[in-house]
């Protein structure tokens, strides 16, 4: 243990002195976080929207007042036609396209379905997505206020005649009643509730996973570079005459990044709760417990790229294109992993980030244990003891 602690504290110094590795080590992961804190959002917010009103009514404004109350969407301008709309969308001015149909104040009024068209830019398919989503829910807002009205006038006028007819007839005008106006408006009412992430916040679905991304960078890439730079100056081979063992220059070399992957756990969950705002809503100690077993992933990964490269070039565009970037896709960290083909879901339960990421979120906004982490656990404890296994194997025959 001796030895091993002296080799220890040999990185720690070696990494002291080194003035480039250092910012890396501590100023980049918080730089990365905060970058793509604020960018990875797909929350949309203020459509530009271009108003065709063709029916210029007190209830086509009153339309247009809901679009723009509603805070998705901001008029950006008006024209008579439909024939007008192509420069807006095609010059980006405009994303969305309100056309409010002549008539539309008279067919209200009459309980007749009136002529409301919403255009979308689909080049930006999320946005025209959403912003149809967000149209669609006030127009049916609108349609349900009407229909509630007419009922209430229908309720109404049956009272009225129900209250001058005679006795005998009240029995089944009651009935009638009964049944007529909620037969109308359907007994089915949804309310929708959302749990984990009340208000839908796509920065609470992107940035504790942001979290993971600043552990690989510091503890896989970074791993495998400064062990390569040994081979570079020549110091390694030094090191293998020695008596120290390889498995203590091993531990020895990837303990101190795991110290400060630790370091950078600490200041990013700072950042992640008190600058993003983003709940905490699990136990802390279980997030640093699994996250020892991503670290073995990680660590195991970026030693296993130390051995097939020779140089610190080599290495970073190994651990990132060959290993990091893949993962990046293919975790669900971006993109959901049940819209990728069947192939590439089996593919994605050999990478450990995955189960990283269902970890961070469900201990973050779901506020989970162990007891419902304990797949990806195990999934991560095999994951890292095999690649470790095959890192230190290959380490210790380039040793020899």
């Amino acid at each position: 243990m001796r030895v091993l602690w002296c080799i220890i504290v040999k990185e720690f110094l070696q990494l002291k002195h080194d003035t480039k590795l250092i910012p890396a080590l501590i100023i980049g992961p918080l730089m990365q976080l905060l970058v793509l804190g604020y960018a990875a959002n797909t929350d949309v917010n203020d459509i530009p929207a271009l108003l065709v009103d063709q029916d210029r009514s007190a209830a086509s404004r009153d339309l247009v007042d809901k679009f723009e109350g509603s805070g998705y969407f901001k008029i950006v301008g008006g024209e008579d036609g439909i024939g007008a709309i192509d420069p807006w969308l095609i010059e980006g001015r405009a994303q969305i396209a309100l056309v409010i149909g002549a008539g539309y104040g008279e067919a209200l009024a009459a309980g007749r379905p009136p002529s409301v068209q919403v255009i979308a830019d689909g080049s930006d398919s999320n946005s025209a997505v959403v912003g149809l989503g967000y149209a669609s829910r006030i127009i049916a807002g609108v349609g349900a206020t009407m229909l509630e009205g007419r009922l209430a006038a229908q309720a109404g006028e049956g009272g009225t005649a129900g209250a001058g007819g005679a006795g005998a007839a009240a029995g089944s005008g009651g009935a009638g009643g009964a049944g007529g106006p909620g037969a109308a408006a359907g007994s089915i009412e949804l309310v929708p509730r959302v749990w984990y992430n009340p208000d839908l916040k796509s920065r609470w679905f992107y940035v504790p996973s942001i979290l993971a991304m600043t552990l690989m960078l510091t503890t896989m890439i970074l791993p495998s570079m400064a062990v390569v730079r040994e081979k570079e100056i020549g110091t390694l081979e030094q090191i293998s005459v020695t008596p120290i063992r390889p498995w203590q220059l091993i531990v020895g070399k990837l303990v101190p990044f795991a110290v400060i992957g630790n370091i950078t756990l600490l200041l990013v969950t700072a950042l992640v709760v008190g600058l993003f705002r983003v709940p905490l809503v699990g136990s802390f100690v279980t997030l640093v417990l699994l996250t020892q077993l991503f670290l073995m992933s990680t660590l195991g990964l970026g030693l296993f790229a130390s051995t097939l490269v020779s140089t610190q070039q080599q290495a970073m565009m190994t651990a990132t294109f060959l290993l990091m970037v893949p993962m990046i896709y293919l975790s669900g960290l971006i993109f959901p992993i049940e819209n990728m083909p069947v192939v590439f879901q089996y593919g994605t339960y050999a990478i450990p980030l995955r189960y990283y990421c269902i970890i961070i979120r469900g201990i973050f906004l779901k506020g989970s244990g162990i007891a419902v982490l304990w797949p990806e656990a195990l999934a991560l404890f095999g994951f890292g003891s095999v690649v470790l296994l095959l890192a230190s194997a290959r380490f210790h025959k380039g040793l020899d």
